[in-house]
């Protein structure tokens, strides 16, 4: 089980040393301190808090035995970890064919294409893979240049697209930008997303400055004149639900201004939400989608660049040369995965139990202190720890307390922006299972007040 996310924390906080300390099971102490010497130390990754021997379902375990519902998961658990039939399409899959070298095709890639295109709204998607979200991202990139003749791009500052030098260029988080030396992707202009500081805590109030922000991206795209794509993830994995509006008001934009609109679905897709795509919420259809994380069903990693037909222009090129680009391994990995999120009606079962936790905690945790903004849609949804209520003043130092407090009742989950316990269950979790696992959030809120 590795860290949680933290923008900028430390990996010696004293909550995290108190933990730490505690780990007092020799297999465990051991593996740890393996992993500090075996690998180049980078935040969020290494050094890790505890281990993970096995993964069933919504479960993680460590080498001690000590089980955790797991509700952060890299957003790659979608369908829960080792789902019975995903485990059994990928061994059928390498006993009949583990690898496609480039310029053959096969026919479980060639299926996962299609099915995909199929997904996406509207008619006339064609598809590449990719072996990450990074390197989809970077495909996308290349696509909207090769189309517009422009090489320019608008993205937002706090945005995560992957740890490559392009999609780290285009990103806006601090923790994959400051530590490069030098220029980083030339063109890379950005604004202040939605639900921004001065959106989210100088002026609360319906849609606050919510659309004046979809202005900004106009004003830039004109005066720039230039740019060939917004790149945005359509609800930032903090979490936050764009304002109404916002996405209609953008894509006009790059209509106006002949950008190309690339939504970054890759924590976000797949039903996630309660809609297989979170775009889908916003009544828009974009001109690049990217999908990743969730797509090789919690075992596999492969991720996907769609784009709509009439962007097929860079045949010439090599625009995601990829040694496993069409991996019949990985390909059978999404396909299941699909078909197993299609059959077990996962994108409505998010909603529904989507609907149930926010109104559970928005109701229980309506007069604590420390609650500040609670926010999501479907399965991905927060609770903002301020000190302050009426300033919401972000409390980093009680939003971590709180984190170790619910680890140690077997519940793991991510911090985001530094004070949002956010969480992120697979599809598949049981009615008793989230309950439990909110009693655990509302109960260790609810101490730190």
């Amino acid at each position: 089980m590795t860290g949680h996310h933290t923008e900028g924390e430390s990996n010696t906080s004293a909550a995290r040393a108190d933990w730490s300390a505690r780990q007092d099971d020799p297999a465990t102490r051991a593996l740890l301190g393996r992993d500090a010497d075996a690998f180049l130390h980078q935040s969020l990754s290494s050094p890790c808090v505890s281990t993970i021997a096995r993964a069933e379902g919504i479960w993680i375990e460590d080498t001690a035995g000590r089980r955790y519902m797991d509700f952060h998961g890299n957003s790659v658990h979608h369908i829960g970890y080792g789902h019975p039939r995903l485990i059994a399409a990928i061994k059928d899959q390498l006993d009949r064919l583990p690898f496609s070298p480039r310029r053959f095709t096969n026919d479980v890639s060639v299926q996962l294409a299609e099915r995909l295109a199929a997904l996406a709204p509207g008619d006339g998607w064609r598809v590449l893979f990719a072996t990450g979200g990074s390197d989809a991202n970077e495909v996308a990139l290349r696509i909207a240049r090769a189309a517009t003749g422009r090489f320019k791009t608008l993205s937002f500052w706090d945005a995560f697209h992957g740890a490559g030098f392009g999609a780290a260029s285009v990103g806006g988080e601090a923790t994959f930008r400051s530590h490069i030396a030098g220029p980083l992707l030339p063109g890379a202009e950005h604004v202040a997303p939605f639900h921004c500081y001065h959106c989210a805590y100088g002026h609360p109030g319906p849609d606050a400055c919510g659309l004046a922000c979809a202005k900004m991206v106009d004003y830039v795209l004109a005066r720039e004149g230039d740019v060939a794509a917004v790149i945005a993830e359509p609800m930032r994995a903090v979490p936050v639900v764009p304002p109404p509006g916002y996405w209609k008001a953008v894509q006009e934009a790059c209509h106006r201004h002949g950008a190309l609109l690339i939504m970054d679905e890759i924590p976000t897709g797949l039903g996630k939400t309660g809609r297989m795509f979170a775009f889908d919420h916003d009544g828009i259809i974009p001109d690049i989608v990217t999908l990743g994380k969730a797509l090789g069903g919690g075992v596999l990693p492969i991720a996907a660049v769609m784009a709509r037909e009439g962007l097929n222009v860079a045949g010439d090129f090599a625009i995601g040369h990829y040694t496993h680009e069409k991996n019949p391994v990985t390909a059978r990995a999404a396909l299941t995965t699909l078909e197993i999120i299609e059959d077990e009606g996962l994108v409505d079962r998010a909603a529904t139990l989507g609907a149930h936790a926010m109104g559970r905690l928005t109701e229980v945790l309506a007069e604590c202190p420390v609650a500040g903004d609670i926010r999501g849609r479907g399965l991905m949804f927060g609770v903002e720890i301020v000190s302050d209520r009426d300033a919401r003043t972000p409390d980093p130092a009680r939003a971590e307390r709180i984190y170790y407090a619910c680890l140690e009742q077997g519940l793991s989950f991510k911090i985001s922006a530094g004070n949002v316990l956010t969480l992120s269950p697979p599809l598949t979790i049981g009615r008793a299972d989230l309950d439990r696992a909110l009693d655990i959030v509302i109960a260790a809120t609810r101490a730190a007040a």
